[in-house]
């Protein structure tokens, strides 16, 4: 360690010990929840993405028609085309849709597992509730 002329530590020497790094928590958002292949941040990312009623709706659009092209969802969605393009983009960083260029468009797709390992982890979740109440 290095020290300034008032004492203070200007930097570390790196050859110091590394703290010990502690054992996973079940709460832990990098520890795998529930026996799904979700991390916790996953699913709460996905979850957050789907706080949008938009964005149900251009899901539920996406799981009817297998495939779109955000042109068609707009004729479908009453929200005009940057709006739809917008919640696309957050529905695909949050794992929930695919997006696949085809020539100048892209066409998308909910994908239906990861939709499933939401499903399976959301249901682990209230495994415990269910079984208090019953």
């Amino acid at each position: 360690m290095m020290v300034d002329n008032n004492g203070g530590t200007l930097y570390r020497n790196l050859t110091m010990e590394p703290k010990p790094v502690p054992p996973p928590h079940p709460f832990n958002p990098a520890v795998t929840p529930m026996d799904t292949d979700l991390t916790a941040v996953d699913a709460a990312r996905m979850c957050k993405a789907l706080g949008h009623p938009a964005r149900i709706g251009i899901l539920r659009q996406l799981l009817r028609e297998e495939r779109c092209i955000c042109g068609r969802i707009v004729e479908v969605q009453p929200l005009a085309q940057s709006t739809v393009s917008q919640h696309l983009k957050v529905l695909k960083e949050a794992g929930l849709i695919i997006g696949e260029v085809e020539g100048p468009r892209t066409c998308y797709c909910a994908d239906r597992q990861r939709l499933a390992a939401l499903a399976t982890a959301l249901s682990a979740l209230l495994s415990p509730c269910r079984e208090e109440h019953q």
